[in-house]
């Protein structure tokens, strides 16, 4: 197995606060991030993620820890000397140089051949779906062509590793979307490892090989998407990714059966599989997800694992239904399929439903689980 691209090794940094005091934006950060992979940093306003991305790129000086990208150690090198790209939020084109002659900077400065040079700019803006408008200035293209442009530019120097901070985020939503996919298959043709910093969860799930979420400078998890999503490490992954219902209770078995008792007395039912670990007694938190709720099957019968709910809001979303309310004095939310128009109806009529669930979709939290 070949070795990271980037290692980092107790990376730490705080920053002093104007009005006094200190705010510490890491905390003794251990990470890897492989050959050939689209690594994004996710988490909310504050908890660290441009700080870590910027610690690679070596805009942040840090106060403790080490920064290796392909073996080297580069803790203190400047920005310019590191084998790394950045693309910014507000992509920072030049504005009164034409696109070929923002793509082509690097390599003027640089003293390239000309005839290189214009090759490679040429390839460049081909990569990215640019290709006869470097006569351009930044002001006539949309923002999507200069998101293309800072794209362009970043990878014309072939560094080892591309940083991206939030650079869709000026986007409209539908561009957006087209640009996701477009990075992800720019990333997988160039064949170099992407770090990508965003505060979008649904940018996260889609474009990226692993997820790590911060908060308070800490990594609360690293992993696929798919696991973070269906088995977050925490109630603060569970809460940050996606929308959740969760059940804080006291883990309860009855012979190969499996349940969580809350406060109020309601019984979440699971199945034990690989929750086999959760000692009886044990303080959970259980996670189902709005998407996993459904609504029961008259031909069925009544299932075991249902929740009654007392609806107070009914979104139509075009694909689905959003059902919000209450059991008891817990709020829910439940996503239904468009297709259940008519049993939809009727609960907006009666304003009541019942939910039913898989027990083994039911995902146990051991609680006090959150890294600090």
């Amino acid at each position: 197995m070949q070795p990271s691209i980037v290692r980092l090794e107790g990376v730490s940094k705080t920053f002093a606060l104007p009005e006094g005091g200190t705010i510490t934006a890491l905390r003794q950060i251990d990470l890897d991030v492989q050959r050939n992979e689209f690594l994004t940093l996710l988490g909310p306003s504050g908890c660290g993620k441009t700080t870590l991305l910027h610690s690679i790129s070596g805009f942040v000086q840090l106060d403790g820890g080490r920064v290796k990208i392909d073996g080297e150690d580069v803790t203190d090198r400047p920005p310019h000397r590191r084998p790394v790209n950045t693309v910014f939020q507000n992509y920072a084109l030049f504005p009164h140089m034409s696109v070929d002659k923002n793509v082509g900077y690097s390599l003027d400065i640089s003293g390239t051949d000309r005839k290189e040079r214009d090759r490679r700019v040429g390839a460049a803006l081909e990569l990215v779906g640019l290709a006869g408008l470097g006569n351009r200035l930044p002001r006539q293209l949309s923002g999507g062509q200069q998101q293309r442009v800072a794209l362009a530019r970043a990878v014309i120097a072939r560094p080892k590793l591309l940083l991206l901070d939030e650079p869709l985020s000026a986007l409209d939503r539908n561009l957006r979307q087209a640009m996701q996919i477009e990075l992800k298959n720019l990333q997988a043709e160039l064949g170099i490892s992407f770090i990508f910093v965003t505060h979008d969860q649904e940018e996260a799930l889609t474009m990226s090989d692993r997820l790590a979420v911060l908060n308070k400078g800490v990594i609360q998890q690293l992993d696929t998407p798919r696991n973070v999503y269906s088995q977050p490490a925490n109630a603060f992954v569970a809460s940050f990714i996606g929308a959740s219902n969760l059940f804080e209770g006291t883990a309860r078995r009855d012979g190969a059966a499996l349940m969580v008792l809350t406060a109020d007395g309601r019984q979440i039912q699971t199945r034990p599989g690989d929750k086999g670990k959760i000692a009886d007694g044990r303080a959970v938190t259980a996670l189902i997800r709005p998407e996993q709720f459904s609504l029961p099957n008259g031909s069925n019968g009544t299932p075991a694992a249902a929740i009654d709910m007392a609806v107070d809001q009914v979104v139509f979303t075009g694909l689905n239904y959003q059902l919000h309310g209450r059991s008891g004095d817990r709020k829910l939310m439940a996503i239904i399929a468009a297709v259940h128009q008519h049993e939809v109806a009727e609960i907006e009529t009666t304003r009541k439903a019942r939910l039913t669930y898989d027990p083994a979709a039911v995902h146990l939290i051991a609680r006090n689980e959150v890294r600090s």
